[in-house]
């Protein structure tokens, strides 16, 4: 099995310095707790920053801690300044990114120096990669803090095999809208061959950013970018679970469940642990909790709830406003409620430790978990895998992730208050017998799908997509097959090339001023059509007026409006069968409709078709449009004899048995015999659907080629406009 590389903005491994020495201790934190089991039984490394200030460290500290790291605990560090870590991870990071994607968006900051510093960092981190990794290593970029690495990386290794995963929401194509480099963003992680969320809402909600703003579709999460295959997919995190659930066994952990038990002095127990985050909702379980006690005042005394709060991004403004806010509401319900012998709220404002955890866990009657936003909650997940008797009731967060799968817990909007107080009610009375039912169906669903299940199947995805990619990769028209080609060029005296114009010659432009032909390809076709040995031909959309406009003076023949129209060299336009336009004035009413609906479409009429375009449209607009036009017009014209065709951002409609391949037969195959050339070299270009009923009619022996990357009856595939020109150049030369 290939190695793996994990990168995340933290190692596994916190480093301190105190009084001169080095210290190392397990990291805390989601990802750290969530991975740190599977990546120790996988050949793997792990690279992040390691929690101490570049400026802490001389040369030689650097180099014992890189020494020690990978030697002990298969990680490698990247040193970051006191600059970087508040530019970068404390600015950008925390205070751009965290808020916006958790849709908190009256907390994002959009500075452009902390932009920048986020791509400087995200250097570092490829820099860091690119020392340590191998041809056929796994990389898999964990996470918001490192967006801009896959492309850092695919430019300087681009066979490289990348995953990336991000383990918080990602938010509705509104609030990712806000985002100023929302585009560059997008661009990055489209370079990695996997990308993976927690949930497929936010599967949907990035596949929707990339619709519209990048203009790229896709196929059950399949995008193919101009020269890539992409898979976007859902994989919800799991846990260890052996862990949690073998947890009571442990003899530490049964001491402190006797302590809890015995301070509590048999009261209900409710449990609540989370970060000291806005996003966590922990004011709002403290006020649910005290109007709890105001509405059913028989539970005073006989219900104890204790939160812990690890403290999180205590230099930042809004976290020191929320830590006020906490200790507040704290003081004010157990000053209203407590007693002398009860104390309504224990409060611990501390990191505990994995005993300490399991141990609330174990002793909770009830477990809290609220958050306003979250990617997943895995505390959710380890409550109930360490109910060892089955009793005990989660109430989870409709706005985290684990509530998709978590649906036997109590479900509850973390915004409406009296849903969690009768909540609260409901879980302290539901019976033994229900509670076990509820929890055991869930623990069989986390115990199926653990951290390791989870690993492998993004795993397993990944190299599904890498195959997907070589089988593209295997069309692609190699350095190899590119020598044979020219060579076969260059032997044969009878040539047929046929080229289709826009997407192929020159880049895609619905306005025919902004798809004139340059200069340079006017030279390569007068070039082409001097040899004798050539006939070139023309497959074009294109009305038959702009195509004689600009082509007219080079001795080439001419397909238009998608074979409507055929002109030979020295010839006249003439069409393939006897046409009619009289249907138009049943459609164009139609297509006038939806332009007047759709901002930024237009109608171009040709002699016997009629296009709507949507290039210029907005892409979620334009996704609904043009399936709404489509289906309409397939109802129209069902008895007209027309076909309604789908090209790059256009919907034509035209005469049925009307298509370029039927054009391209006066070449190939013409009615007179005498007419017929023994082609000795065929080659066909282009780069939509209209050209793949080109590609059908061609002999096995001609070179087909698909510019771009969907499926395509073309024996080959090239990647744009570029590469084209320069093949056609080569042959030239």
């Amino acid at each position: 099995m290939n190695r793996l590389l994990i990168v995340s903005n933290r190692l596994p491994i916190t480093i301190e310095k105190r009084k001169g020495n080095l210290h190392f201790r397990p990291s805390v934190g989601g990802l750290a707790t969530g991975l740190g089991s599977f990546y120790k039984s996988y050949d793997s490394v792990w690279l992040g920053w390691c929690g101490i200030s570049a400026d802490k460290v001389d040369r030689n500290e650097k180099e014992n801690i890189k020494t020690k790291l990978m030697r002990d605990f298969a990680s490698y560090p990247i040193f970051l300044s006191k600059r970087d870590i508040e530019m970068y991870y404390r600015g950008f990071c925390n205070e751009t990114i965290w808020p916006l994607f958790h849709c908190f968006t009256q907390y994002a900051v959009y500075d452009k120096s902390l932009w920048g510093s986020y791509g400087f960092v995200s250097r570092l981190f490829c820099d860091a990669v690119l020392k340590i990794a191998n041809p056929d290593d796994i990389i898999w970029i964990q996470d918001y803090h490192l967006m801009l690495l896959p492309k850092l990386i695919r430019e300087r290794m681009p066979d490289a095999t990348i995953g990336f995963f991000l383990h918080i929401p990602f938010p509705p194509f509104e609030i990712f809208h806000l985002l100023p480099w929302r585009k560059e963003i997008l661009e990055s992680l489209l370079y990695a061959d996997l990308i993976g969320f927690h949930t497929y809402d936010y599967v949907y909600h990035f596949l929707d950013s990339i619709h519209r703003i990048l203009g790229y579709e896709h196929t059950i999460g399949q995008i193919t970018t101009e020269n890539r295959v992409v898979k976007v997919d859902s994989f919800p995190m799991g846990i260890d679970y052996e862990r949690y659930a073998n947890a009571i066994h442990i003899p530490e952990v049964k001491k402190k469940v006797k302590r809890i038990r015995r301070k509590t002095d048999g009261r209900k127990i409710i449990v609540s642990i989370d970060r000291l985050d806005y996003t966590k909702g922990v004011p709002q379980r403290l006020e649910a909790f005290d109007s709890f006690l105001e509405r059913y005042p028989e539970y005073k005394e006989k219900v104890t709830f204790i939160h812990a709060s690890a403290p999180s991004r205590t230099k930042v403004a809004h976290y020191k406003l929320l830590k006020k806010q906490v200790d507040e509401l704290v003081g004010k319900i157990n000053g209203k409620y407590g007693t002398i012998g009860w104390v309504p709220v224990w409060y611990l404002y501390r990191s505990l430790p994995f005993n300490d955890i399991t141990a609330l866990y174990n002793v909770a009657d009830v477990a809290l978990v609220i958050p306003l936003k979250d990617g997943m909650n895995l505390i959710a997940k380890e409550f109930v895998a360490t109910k060892a008797d089955s009793k005990g009731v989660l109430i989870l967060s409709e706005m985290a992730g684990a509530a998709k799968e978590l649906g036997e817990a109590i479900i509850v909007n973390p915004n409406d208050k009296e849903e969690i107080i009768e909540s609260l009610k409901n879980a302290l009375e539901m019976p033994d017998e229900e509670q076990r039912e509820n929890n055991r169906i869930m623990q069989r669903r986390l115990q199926r799908y653990n951290v390791e299940r989870w690993a492998k199947d993004f795993m397993d995805s990944l190299s599904y997509i890498k195959e997907v990619q070589q089988q593209f990769h295997s069309k692609k028209l190699t350095d190899k097959i590119k020598k044979n080609l020219i060579n076969d060029y260059s032997k044969s005296n009878d040539r047929l090339l046929l080229l289709d114009y826009d997407g192929t010659l020159v880049p895609f432009a619905p306005r025919p001023e902004k798809a004139k032909p340059d200069n340079e390809l006017l030279m390569i076709l007068k070039s082409l059509s001097l040899d004798t040995k050539n006939e070139v031909v023309i497959v074009s959309g294109r009305d038959k007026e702009i195509l004689d406009k600009w082509f007219g003076t080079i001795d080439i023949g001419l397909i238009a409006e998608h074979g409507a129209w055929i002109k030979e060299r020295d010839g006249n336009w003439e069409t393939i069968e006897p046409l009619r336009n009289n249907w138009k004035e049943k459609i164009l009413p139609i297509l006038e409709y939806y332009v007047d609906r759709t901002p930024g479409a237009f109608i171009e009429e040709k002699e016997f078709s009629l296009v709507w375009h949507y290039r210029r449209v907005d892409n979620k607009l334009a996704s609904v449009r043009s399936m709404e036009l489509k289906d309409d017009l397939l109802h129209l014209t069902a008895n007209l004899n027309l076909g309604v065709l789908e090209g790059s951002k256009v919907i034509e409609i035209k005469s049925i048995g009307i298509n370029k391949g039927k054009a391209a037969l006066r070449w190939i195959s013409p009615k007179d015999p005498l007419e017929k050339k023994d082609w000795d070299f065929i080659l066909s270009i282009g780069d939509d659907l209209t050209d793949e009923d080109v590609f059908a009619i061609l002999p096995e022996s001609a070179y087909s080629i698909k510019v771009g990357l969907s499926p395509s009856r073309a024996r080959f595939n090239l990647d744009s406009v570029k590469d084209v020109r320069l093949l056609i150049k080569e042959l030239i030369l």
